[in-house]
Order: structure tokens, then C-alpha cells, then sequence
């Protein structure tokens, strides 16, 4: 990486640091520290189970514990085993804690009216737009890929998400059973594989790869969330299959898709794939793809 950037990167979170008073015992002038407050807002009104707090914040179990230990000590939240399965604990604001959080709601408002404020007009749009854009890059990073078996819970979560929205944006409607799906076994090595991308633990899309014997390889059931659509995930998704169809020799890399997903026929267009030919018999097809594979560390077959 480059060594400009990286410092920027370190000035950058230096001052955010400081501005916000991050390194003050005592944030937004309470008796916390940033992770208290920051725990007790992400607990929200409806509360929720402590395994998703952990997986949202990116904290490791230990440091959540003490954190709820401190916070139930004060009678600001109450920690009880969730009433379907004891071994899952969840986490509620008490009256005490909402009135906390309510505090903490007003006090975040001053610090950002206080960022704000100093600036003309025209520094605040700067600051706000250069803010949306750091937080976006900054989700983006935080999403995994997985290899997961294409029956997993994620996985079929997925895909009945994606049928739910070709079904509505499809002009015919769409019908699994009609559709050339590839069974569970055509993505699962070694005949295939299938991704599960994850932001904060919670499945946000999938992409899977077919890898047949004599015939190229084919990426099958791309999806992306909406709320995950300005992630880069998309081509993330195609860059991680066309790596991994590399790795087991395959040299091409071909897919199909309907003629109402304008986004993702500019998307494979700007990753290098040609229109040709049908190839199958997919009845909701309307465009087919295909594009050399050029990875580096492509083994020709």
C-alpha cells in the first residue's frame, strides 16, 4: 500500500478522534466511556440479542460482557435469556435506560451541530458529502465473502430474496420452476461453488459459480441487497469467482441475463464481457455473456 496514503489515513482518524471526543473518559460529558454510550444506543428501543450487538459493533464477547455488565450495574439495560432458546441472551433498554439514551440522543445532536457550525454553506455540503462517502467505503469494507453450501440458511435466504424480486421486476413475472437453475450439487466444489456476502453478520448477497467438465465456467444467481447496492459488491462478487475460476484453469467465463436489468448488463460490460450467441435455453434470458478470463494467476487448461 502506498505510504502517503496510509498516513492520511492516520491524520484522518487522529482528528476525528479528537473532534469528537473519542479519547475523553467521559463522552458527551456522561459517566461512560464512548463504548458504553455507543452500546446502550445500539441497543435501540426494541433491544435485540447480544451475538448481533457483538457482530454489529465487531467487538469480541469478553469486551461486550464487561460493557453489559457495567451498564445493568447502573439499571440501564436488562440482560435476560431470549424466551425461545435460553442459550441465546438478549439485551433491553430499562425506563432509566431510555431516558440515557434519550440524553445521549440530544448531546450527539450538539457535537454535530458544534462540526457544523464553524463552516460557511458551502464547507458543510463538502463536509457532509465527504462524510456520506467515508462511511460508504467504510461499510464496503467491512462486508465478507464466504464459501457456504448453497442449502445453507444464508444461502436459501439469498435466493428467495432474489426470486421475490425478479418476480416483480420481470415483465413475464418469474417461476423457478421454469427457470434453468442449477441444482444445489452444480455449486458445490468440485463442480462449483457459491458465495454468501455478509455486513455485520446479516446476509446481504450471493453470487455462485458453475464448473463444469469441457465447458466454460458460469457464474449463476447474482444477487445484492438493496440496502448493499453501493458497496461495490457486484463486481466484488465477479472479481472473487473469475479469481477462483482462474485458480482451477478455466480460461473463459460466461453468464446470462433478462433484458430488464439495465445495471447489471452496463456492469459486465464495463468488467470486460462480449454479448454472443445463446448458449442454453434459459426462457428468461435475453442476453448472453461471455469474457476471457485474465487473471495473473490463470492456469490455462
Amino acid at each position: 500500500m502506498d505510504v502517503a496514503q496510509i498516513e492520511q489515513v492516520r491524520r484522518f482518524n487522529r482528528t476525528v478522534t479528537a473532534r469528537v471526543g473519542v479519547l475523553h473518559d467521559r463522552y458527551l460529558g456522561r459517566d461512560r466511556p464512548i463504548g458504553e454510550a455507543r452500546l446502550l444506543w445500539e441497543i435501540g428501543e426494541r433491544g435485540d440479542d447480544v451475538r448481533r450487538l457483538r457482530e454489529r459493533l465487531g467487538l469480541d464477547s469478553g469486551y461486550v460482557s464487561r460493557l453489559l455488565r457495567s451498564l445493568e450495574g447502573d439499571g440501564l439495560v436488562a440482560v435476560e435469556p431470549h424466551p425461545e432458546d435460553r442459550r441465546v441472551r438478549t439485551v433491553r433498554l430499562t425506563e432509566k435506560g431510555r431516558a440515557e439514551r434519550a440524553l445521549l440522543d440530544d448531546r450527539s445532536d450538539d457535537l454535530a451541530g458544534s462540526l457544523l457550525q464553524p463552516l460557511n454553506a458551502t464547507q458543510r455540503a463538502r463536509l457532509v458529502a465527504a462524510m456520506a462517502e467515508v462511511e460508504l467505503l467504510l461499510t464496503a469494507g467491512t462486508v465478507t465473502l464466504d464459501v457456504v453450501d448453497p442449502d445453507h440458511p444464508d444461502a436459501r435466504h439469498c435466493l428467495l430474496a432474489y426470486f421475490a424480486e425478479l418476480q416483480e421486476r420481470f415483465d413475464t413475472g418469474f417461476d423457478p420452476e421454469r427457470s434453468l437453475l442449477p441444482d444445489a450439487g452444480e455449486l458445490r466444489p468440485p463442480r462449483g461453488l457459491f458465495l454468501v456476502a455478509r455486513l455485520h453478520g446479516e446476509p446481504v448477497g450471493c453470487a455462485g459459480v458453475k464448473l463444469p467438465s469441457g465447458a466454460p465456467a458460469e457464474i449463476k444467481r447474482m444477487w445484492v441487497a438493496p440496502r448493499a447496492r453501493r458497496l461495490g459488491l457486484a463486481r466484488r462478487f465477479l472479481t472473487e469467482l473469475e479469481a477462483r475460476a482462474a485458480r482451477q484453469g478455466y480460461d473463459t467465463l460466461r453468464l446470462d441475463t433478462n433484458k430488464t436489468l439495465s445495471a447489471a448488463i452496463s456492469l459486465y460490460h464495463s468488467f470486460g464481457f462480449q454479448e454472443v450467441p445463446a448458449f442454453n435455453d434459459e426462457p428468461y434470458a435475453h442476453h448472453w455473456f461471455e469474457k476471457p478470463i485474465t487473471t495473473p494467476t490463470a492456469e490455462r487448461r
